[in-house]
């Protein structure tokens, strides 16, 4: 497979790559297909990707990992978004997510609450799928009434 971005540089491990240029939506999700092919899902065979663009122009990698214990299977947008704040990386502009589905692909509750929690409520989500149909949503219409550190305070 071709990669359609040139990367400035390889950050430790392969763990997210810094753009040359811009990273427009089209080249994201190439970037989540590279993803999905890594997935481990010996059980499903459901192979989910995405990638995560920040504000200062990197791009993480995040696929679906299986265990045989399915509890704690990791998703890829979790895997994504642990990846770059693990790193440091905190800022978020755009985070897409692929499989192989007759629609766009939606992320799981869990997801939806970590991305509700981590990205900002007016960044958008592009949910697609090998098709190339897409479907793009804010944080916030991902979750609405999303439960969040404020419903902790006493």
């Amino acid at each position: 497979m071709k990669r359609l971005i040139k990367y400035a540089k390889i950050k430790r491990q392969h763990s997210c790559y810094e753009r040359k240029m811009v990273v427009n939506q089209k080249q994201l999700i190439e970037e989540a297909k590279v993803a999905r092919e890594k997935a481990y899902v010996p059980y499903s065979k459901f192979k989910v990707g995405a990638a995560l663009l920040t504000e200062d122009g990197k791009v993480y990698h995040g696929c679906n990992i299986e265990n045989a214990a399915y509890s704690v299977t990791n998703c890829a947008e979790r895997t994504a978004l642990f990846k770059a704040y693990s790193e440091g990386d905190t800022k978020f502009s755009k985070l897409v997510v692929i499989a192989d589905t007759e629609r766009p692909v939606s992320p799981c509750g869990a997801c939806r609450q970590v991305i509700s929690e981590l990205c900002p409520k007016d960044m958008v989500v592009v949910l697609t799928n090998l098709k190339g149909d897409i479907h793009e949503i804010t944080v916030e219409n991902l979750l609405p009434g999303a439960f969040s550190s404020e419903d902790l305070h006493d």
